[in-house]
């Protein structure tokens, strides 16, 4: 008997766009024999819209906007067998979406409401990383607060970090609000705009020479395997929103060129992470690789990253023998399985 499976798409952050191009590739993946799919976006207001508008928006690759504000159902869920969140960032991403399906008793893919939300907070995941002995660029918090009744006390903050550096939001994904700050001088205006996306930012050091940057897929749940080693080339600054999201910016490279050595190391600090923040499912792990040093930093880690068939994710499991169809198929038996 097919299973009945809840694709959710779009969601209320920046993100949007990307989850709706995803959902798309998802959707033409999973096998007809096996599973029967019904999409359900949900427009940038929050509202999941109904089947004729779900349908535009997918061909579109825009939900409409406006209409009255509606909350997240979990009786929209009822009656399937498992729900596909494929919700990149805030309200998505981050332990919300995953608290909804939880309450209702439905399996998902993807990791739980811990995994989802100490992942998706960019200063939990340094402290918990820094618990399990995971080698990370030296980093600073900052406060809204904070910054309003002592400016003084972050720029200190950051001169301890030495220029440049850069200022992140500690809660939005996709580089979205992050500026590379070259000089003092430059860190009011790259504070006002990380500030004006989140009341928690994080000062994070530039590493000595410039890194090269070099990715790892998970899959599984209390048994994780990981994959083949890939690596992205370009030739801006860092891989900002414009990088990752226009086509012909950045290059990957699966395998990545890397010593054995490194590349197994990377792989096994991984799923150290993986298993450090109580990731299930999948997970997308960043490093940066300082080749002259030989060391290896963990940058961050995305429990639902960007699935499209040209994606990074996908691309590194490819490499390791799994289709695509293969792959999302397996994800929603890991969701069966998990719960």
């Amino acid at each position: 008997m097919k299973k009945r499976i809840l694709l959710l798409a779009g969601g209320q952050s920046g993100e949007h766009e990307v989850s709706l191009l995803s959902a798309r590739s998802v959707l033409a993946a999973l096998p007809r024999d096996q599973f029967d799919v019904t999409p359900v976006v949900i427009s940038k207001q929050g509202r999941w819209l109904p089947p004729t508008e779900t349908q535009r928006a997918l061909e579109q690759g825009a939900a409409p906007v406006g209409g009255d504000l509606v909350l997240h159902r979990a009786a929209s869920a009822e009656g399937y067998d498992a729900v596909f969140p494929l919700l990149h960032g805030p309200m998505g991403e981050d332990g919300t979406v995953q608290g909804l399906l939880t309450l209702a008793g439905i399996p998902f893919v993807g990791s739980g409401v811990l995994g989802s939300a100490v992942s998706m907070d960019k200063v939990m995941t340094k402290q918990v990383l820094a618990s399990a002995g995971i080698a990370q660029v030296a980093w600073r918090l900052a406060v809204r607060r904070e910054w309003q009744q002592s400016p003084e006390t972050v720029r200190a903050r950051a001169a301890d970090l030495g220029y440049p550096l850069f200022v992140k939001p500690a809660n939005l994904g996709s580089s979205v609000g992050i500026s590379k700050v070259s000089t003092p001088a430059e860190l009011d205006g790259a504070l006002r705009l990380a500030f004006g996306l989140d009341r928690r930012v994080i000062l994070e050091a530039m590493t000595p020479h410039r890194p090269r940057e070099i990715e790892v897929g998970i899959l599984g749940n209390d048994a994780p395997i990981a994959s083949p080693v890939g690596e992205l080339r370009f030739a801006a600054e860092f891989y900002d929103y414009e990088t990752k999201y226009t086509e012909g910016r950045a290059t990957m490279h699966i395998p990545a060129p890397l010593p054995p050595e490194v590349a197994e190391q990377a792989r096994q600090t991984a799923l150290t992470a993986f298993r450090a923040l109580d990731c299930a499912g999948l997970a997308r792990v960043d490093f940066f690789y300082l080749e002259q040093t030989g060391e290896l930093l963990l940058n961050e880690v995305n429990t639902m990253p960007g699935f499209t068939t040209t994606s990074m994710y996908p691309k590194l499991f490819e490499a390791a023998g799994l289709s695509y169809s293969e792959l999302v198929t397996r994800l929603v038996q890991l969701a069966l399985e998990e719960r």
